[in-house]
């Protein structure tokens, strides 16, 4: 029997393979890591910092034990080249394997930003425990570091690197902290929060040129002739779902791998969730909405076909700085509705017809949660 392989050993590809087994345990399972194989919760590297947690420290379970409890052959540092859809196969450096079937679970890569300069290359970016991994020694010795980015991973990088006592310059074109998904006052509540917390705002600025200092790290320059020296520079200006791998394979790729609601490519005998996917038009890379699509697909993969739905799912932030939940309106349009004082904040968008689509809450206000989702709409039912 051709074996089940799952491409990505992230939290996407863990889970799924858990939940499979909870459904068919003799069905044979073969995951394939681009690093070491071992377990780990990535949402930990953002404040691994604060914690007093070291790369090594954030490793759950090592590949060995992994394989054993799944029943599973995982391949450590294993790079697929492309798949042959057709035929059922996929090519990697040394060797061709078949499967019966496929689950994409290979996630997203960090968006790159034109920078120019001596130092461009010497810019972090940290989107899994690898490059934690190298990212960390920079910032063990380090007293200010600079953030590229405002958004969700730059946002708590800044509160954990502030936290340990750095001083922290974020930078970014956007006009509020978490613009894309918070209503201006809750921005503000965040940018107040972490400011007191020892981090510098550049907001509506961008960087044009990293640049080596002689005498010892880097020096930012950004469009409004402002000179940032700094001991290292982090990149969070966002992801982009890995998609290379299933162009090989010709499926359907829009902004990530189109599926439907039982997980299924364009090719029915291939599967995709996580940061790589995009479910009946729906982008939501966050970590319920996966461990929602893991579970439904590890019934799929054992032949009991499960449509995911995904009920209320908030982002929880993690700016202890400025407690931060927020439940990005289900649906264009709305208006934002604002009730308390700075932090403490509720804020709901409201369609016109006066039901609630969406909410962000920050402070104290975080307590209410429970309230807003029960009243929140399914972000895909």
């Amino acid at each position: 029997m051709d074996p089940i392989i799952i491409i990505g050993t992230g939290l996407a590809g863990f889970s799924t393979a858990r939940e499979l087994r909870k459904h068919d345990a003799d069905t044979p399972l073969i995951l394939l890591s681009r690093d070491d194989g071992g377990y780990y919760y990535k949402p930990d590297i953002s404040e691994a910092l604060g914690k007093g947690n070291t790369p090594d420290d954030l490793i759950k379970k090592p590949a060995a034990t992994v394989a054993e409890e799944l029943t599973a052959d995982v391949r450590p540092h294993v790079e697929v080249q492309s798949i042959d859809a057709a035929a059922r196969e996929m090519r990697l450096a040394d060797q061709t394997l078949r499967y019966s079937k496929l689950v994409l679970a290979n996630g997203a890569e960090p968006i790159r930003l034109p920078l120019a300069g001596d130092g461009a290359d010497d810019v972090f970016k940290v989107n899994n425990r690898t490059h934690y991994a190298a990212f960390r020694p920079a910032i063990d010795r380090a007293e200010r570091v600079a953030v590229l980015g405002a958004g969700l991973i730059g946002c708590e990088f800044s509160n954990d690197l502030a936290a340990h006592g750095m001083r922290v310059d974020c930078i970014d074109p956007i006009d509020w902290p978490l613009q894309r998904f918070l209503p201006q006052a809750c921005g503000v509540a965040v940018r107040e929060g972490l400011s007191a917390a020892g981090v510098a705002w550049h907001l509506g600025r961008t960087v044009t040129a990293v640049q080596r200092n002689p005498a010892g790290g880097l020096r930012v320059e950004l469009d409004d002739a402002t000179v940032l020296e700094v001991d290292a520079v982090l990149s969070a200006v966002g992801l982009r779902p890995a998609t290379a791998l299933a162009a090989t394979a010709g499926l359907r790729i829009n902004h990530g791998v189109v599926v439907d609601r039982h997980l299924q490519t364009s090719d029915p005998h291939i599967h995709a969730l996580g940061d790589c996917a995009e479910v009946d038009g729906l982008f939501r890379p966050f970590v319920a909405p996966l461990m929602q699509a893991a579970r439904a697909l590890g019934r799929t993969l054992a032949g009991k076909p499960t449509a995911v739905r995904y009920p209320a799912l908030p982002i929880i932030v993690k700016t202890p700085a400025c407690p931060t939940i927020v439940y990005p309106p289900v649906k264009q349009g709305g208006n934002w509705r604002i009730d308390g004082e700075a932090p403490d904040l509720e804020a709901s968008c409201v369609a016109d017809d006066g039901r609630l689509t969406g909410f962000a809450l920050t402070g104290a206000a975080t307590q209410q949660r429970g309230r807003y989702i029960k009243a929140a709409p399914p972000m895909l039912g």
